[in-house]
Parts: structure tokens; C-alpha cells; sequence
């Protein structure tokens, strides 16, 4: 037996039961081993030593890497065959190489060994930057490089997140559930789409995600992958290994010398990007429980919010915000500025209870200054604009297109059609909003637009020129002949 070192040596056992080293393609005999085990737990002790066993220790380097033998990767001590095309037989079955979306938390940093362990692959961890904060992002690829992962790569995604994800809902007007401003669905799509794009760059066969298999992120993460390249296949760990929570992760973790984050676990489940912070869990998994007051992280509480108002002007173009107080910014800059505004207003809190995707209700606590903002903004300025048949119909689709959005379904034809007729329809919708802001309130004082629908000498009540108010008699018997058919019958006449 031959066990072949990453480094390229080789501790060899021959028939006989020596044991001996094989070095530059020369072997000598020095002991016997008494078990395969041990050798295999003080070999896979050599950082980023690969093991590979063969029957015949005479026999040089170059043939023994031609045949196929088992390997044991420092991960642990189970074995896998090693194929004769260069791919490592996992627990599980053989990719070759995997993007994983990664976080650097406890999850992420353990999927690297499982996918490794159970797929004998190679490892890219892939971090999309939409907004969460310089924070989220420290230290990564140390953390990534220490988890077993070959490579980590990074992509800043902020601006595209907010041009091509959030405006278009924006535009749409999509709210799901009357509340829900789809912070972490609009999210999924563009880093699921990025994952695309990073594995065919690094040549990679599979994606993986570290969604749990009671949430809606692995719907919308896979859906995305499905519409993108529906050749790649999807890993998704928490539906497939033993690890039960926290504890189980830990434990797998040191089994596979990898380091724990040491950062504080919070009570609470969170999400955050350019849109939004998400709060669940502790507390929050009852209904009843009021929301306590320091879990909050991007608003002041309303009662402690300056208690003189702030005005802010928005600037929109085709349905899209371009200003801020008469300053143009980009997407992420704008929405970023208005996180602030909003935040210490107090504006953007929204509790909710949900009904998932998959099937249960959820409690989750939101909070999106920035975007609440952009949304009253909006919806003023088309009350300019948009006449009443259009605002019915725009209003109905925007609930089915919330929904398409909610379940992971933004590369559909559908959602991409509804949104050419949100584009169609908003192309009068530019002028500017004046909202004021005050202890969690936000409220419109002004609007203005060039295609204004509004006509003051229309509505008002000292003009007579254009609307001849006896005209109404007449419009209001014939819009009523219905109901007063149906009485006259009722009453016998």
C-alpha cells in the first residue's frame, strides 16, 4: 500500500507490512504499520496534504498520480476514491469545483469542509456586497482561506442592486402582503445571478447556498439559478446533513480544524442591505411580544426623533428618483443619503406577520427609512399623472408582481413583461415631491410635474368655463339607471 502526499512524498506499505518512504521517486522501507486508522489520523494532520492509497509502493510518482486510489484530505479522516479524470468521489457523489454563497459566519464557513468532505470539490466562496455594511465584510477571505476554500471573490453589486432590482419594484409600486417592501426578495436575484456569472468565470459545475430548508431564500436563490444556467447543480446543505443548530455546527467545525467565528451571536436572525435590515427570531417568534426598543439599528425610536420636522424634496424621472434636494446622485448614493434622512426621523418601521412562500406564517420586524421614502415620494407624483383606470390596473399588477418577486421568480417572462408595462406606463410620471418628515411619519406638502393631470381651472370651485356642473344631472341618472331599475323592481313600480 502507497499513501501519497500533497507535498510530493509518500509513505508506502508493501504487502509485507512495512512501511516506507517514497521520495523524489525513490522508496525506502523503515517499519511496519500495524493499521491503515492511524496513520490516516496523523497524516491528515499536514495542512493541504492529500492521501492517496495504492496496492504497490515500487512504482514512481508519475504512475502512481495515472491510477485511481482514495483519498483523505485533511478535512477528516473518512475516505473517498480518487477517479482517473482528477475528480475526488465525496461522501455524497463528485463535483469539481463549487461556488458557495458565502457570509464568513458559522454556516458558511462550515459548508466549505462539508462540500469538500461529501462532493470532493474545490471551494469558491463568493460575497456579493449589496449594502450590508464595511463590517460584514472584514477579514473574509483570511476566513474563507482557514475554512479549506481555494479562492474568494468578492463583487460590489450596490449600484446594480439598486438600478436594476429595487427601482424596477419601486416603479411597480410592488408591496407585499400591504406591508412587506421586499428588502431581502429583491436581494436573492442579483447575488444568485452574480453566483452565475462567477461560476462560469471559474469554471465551476455547481453553486451552493446555505438557506435553510424552512425559509424562502433557497427558492429564490435556486429559481435564479434554474432561469440562468439550468446546467449547474445546486447544492443545498441544510437539506441534506446531520447538522441539527449552533452546537452541531461548532462541534463539526473543530472536527475539521476550522476556525469558529468568534463574533457575538445575536439573538436575533438579521438581513441587511442597501433597502432594508430585517429583524427574527428570540422575541419576535411571538406575536404578541412587542419589539424591544434596542434591537432597532438604522432608525431612532419616533418618540426620540428631533421634534422639528425635516422637508426633503425627491426629484423623479420616468417613475424613477434621480434627486435629492435638487442634488443628483447615483441609485446607491441616493438611496444611501435617504437611509440617513429617514433613520433619524424614525421613518420606516414596519412589524409584520407574513405568510412564507412555503407555506408558514413568520413575524419579522423591518426597517427601510430610505425606501419608505422613495415610495410615498412616487405614489404622490402619480397622483398627478396617472389617471384613474391606469392607477386601478398599475395597483392590481403591482400585488401580482410583488408576489412574483416574493417567491424568487424575477427572471420569469411574466414578472420581466409586467415590468415593460410599469416602464410604459410611468414614462409621464417626472416632476418633483416635497415630503415631510416627522417622529416615523411621512407626509407629502408638495407636488409638481410638467405631464400633471391636474388642471385648477377644471377642479376649481369658482370656474365654469370648462365643467358645466347641470352636465352632472344628466351623468348621474344615466350612471345610477341600474340601481334604480333594481328598486323600482323591489318596490313593485
Amino acid at each position: 500500500m502507497a499513501l501519497w502526499l500533497a507535498n510530493g512524498s509518500a509513505l508506502c506499505a508493501s504487502k509485507r507490512g512495512e512501511e516506507s518512504l517514497l521520495h523524489e521517486n525513490k522508496i525506502s522501507c523503515q517499519r511496519k504499520l500495524s493499521s491503515l486508522h492511524p496513520l490516516s489520523a496523523r497524516a491528515s494532520s499536514f495542512p493541504g496534504c492529500a492521501i492517496g492509497l495504492m496496492n504497490d509502493c515500487n512504482i514512481s510518482r508519475s504512475h502512481l498520480m495515472k491510477g485511481t486510489r482514495a483519498v483523505i484530505s485533511n478535512l477528516g479522516t473518512q475516505a473517498a476514491a480518487f477517479t482517473e479524470k482528477g475528480k475526488v468521489q465525496g461522501l455524497r457523489g463528485t463535483l469539481k469545483k463549487v461556488v458557495l454563497a458565502y457570509s464568513g459566519g458559522l454556516d458558511t464557513s462550515v459548508i466549505v469542509p462539508w462540500l469538500r468532505e461529501n462532493y470532493g470539490c474545490e471551494v469558491v466562496c463568493f460575497t456579493a456586497d449589496v449594502g450590508q455594511g464595511i463590517k460584514e465584510l472584514e477579514g473574509l477571505e483570511e476566513k474563507a482561506k482557514a475554512s479549506g476554500a481555494c479562492q474568494l471573490v468578492v463583487k460590489d453589486l450596490k449600484e446594480e442592486f439598486v438600478k436594476d432590482y429595487i427601482y424596477p419594484c419601486l416603479r411597480a409600486g410592488a408591496v407585499y402582503e400591504r406591508k412587506y417592501l421586499l428588502g431581502t426578495s429583491m436581494a436573492r436575484p442579483v447575488i444568485a445571478k452574480a453566483m452565475v456569472d462567477v461560476a462560469r468565470e471559474v469554471g465551476a459545475d455547481a453553486v451552493a447556498h446555505g438557506c435553510t430548508g424552512k425559509g424562502n431564500d433557497q427558492v429564490r436563490f435556486e429559481l435564479t439559478f434554474f432561469a440562468l444556467n439550468p446546467e449547474l447543480n445546486v447544492v443545498a446543505p441544510w437539506r441534506e446533513w446531520d447538522i441539527q443548530g449552533r452546537e452541531d455546527a461548532i462541534e463539526y467545525a473543530k472536527k475539521h480544524n476550522v476556525p469558529v467565528p468568534v463574533t457575538k451571536k445575536s439573538i436575533y436572525s438579521r438581513d441587511r442591505n442597501l433597502w432594508h435590515l430585517s429583524h427574527e427570531g428570540d422575541i419576535l417568534e411571538d406575536p404578541a411580544n412587542e419589539p424591544k426598543k434596542d434591537m432597532y439599528m438604522l432608525s431612532v425610536d419616533p418618540e426620540d426623533a428631533p421634534d422639528q420636522p425635516e422637508y426633503v424634496v425627491i426629484g423623479i424621472v420616468d417613475g424613477l428618483p434621480v434627486s435629492v434636494n435638487g442634488k443628483e446622485l447615483s441609485p446607491a448614493s441616493l438611496l444611501t443619503e435617504l437611509n440617513v434622512i429617514g433613520g433619524r426621523h424614525g421613518v420606516g418601521r414596519i412589524d409584520l406577520v407574513e405568510n412564507r412562500f412555503v407555506g408558514m406564517k413568520s413575524r419579522g420586524v423591518y426597517e427601510t427609512p430610505g425606501g419608505t421614502i422613495l415610495f410615498a415620494a412616487v405614489r404622490e407624483l402619480e397622483s398627478l399623472t396617472l389617471d384613474r383606470e391606469t392607477i386601478q390596473v398599475k395597483d392590481s399588477l403591482a400585488l401580482k408582481y410583488a408576489e412574483l418577486v416574493y417567491a424568487g421568480r424575477w427572471f420569469d417572462p411574466l414578472r420581466e413583461s409586467m415590468d415593460a408595462f410599469m416602464e410604459k406606463i410611468t414614462n409621464t410620471t417626472t416632476g418633483s415631491v416635497t415630503l415631510k418628515l416627522y417622529k416615523g411619519t411621512v407626509t407629502a406638502t408638495s407636488r409638481t410635474s410638467p405631464f400633471s393631470l391636474y388642471r385648477q381651472d377644471i377642479s376649481s370651485f369658482e370656474s365654469g368655463q370648462i365643467y358645466d356642473q347641470a352636465d352632472a344631472a344628466g351623468f348621474i341618472r344615466l350612471y345610477g339607471l341600474p340601481m334604480r331599475v333594481r328598486a323600482m323592481l323591489e318596490k313593485g313600480i
